[in-house]
């Protein structure tokens, strides 16, 4: 359903925001890193967080990237996933279908449509907050821990 991009954008939220917490300013290399991702991939992906003031980007000695502390419970989820995916994770239709509607529906429309309903509910009402709280509080996880 969501992007790759849009993946790593939340998971970098949450470290970005996490760090914020604790007065660090993570730089690019370090969030590439904790989200296992390419170095210019995420580089595009913070570019447009910040572009939808999602996060913010300091520049020069002490730079790096924050998340406004005090708007952590007004950032949704929802809005980290238009910044990167737009509308189209919850206006597509789930068989791929160029045209998909009530009036002309793709054999499973009628049966996915109350379980997107439930999903633009749950990343509308879910905060970065919450999942840096969860984060935090070693109940949620980025990175499977190594096995070997």
């Amino acid at each position: 359903m969501l992007s790759k991009a849009c993946e790593y954008a939340i998971r970098a939220s949450i470290i970005i925001a996490s760090e914020s917490q604790q007065k660090n300013r993570p730089g690019l290399t370090e969030i590439a890193e904790k989200i296992n991702s390419p170095v210019a991939f995420t580089a595009k992906i913070l570019q447009k967080l910040v572009k939808n003031k999602i996060l913010m980007s300091i520049k020069g000695p002490g730079g790096g990237f924050e998340a406004d502390k005090n708007a952590l419970g007004t950032i949704r989820l929802i809005d980290i996933v238009l910044a990167i995916d737009g509308i189209s994770p919850f206006s597509s239709c789930s068989l791929g279908l160029n045209e998909c509607s009530e009036h002309n529906p793709c054999p499973v429309h009628h049966k996915y449509k109350p379980i997107k309903e439930k999903l633009i509910e749950m990343f509308d009402k879910t905060t970065l907050e919450e999942l840096v709280n969860a984060y935090k509080a070693g109940k949620t996880f980025l990175k499977l821990p190594d096995m070997s």
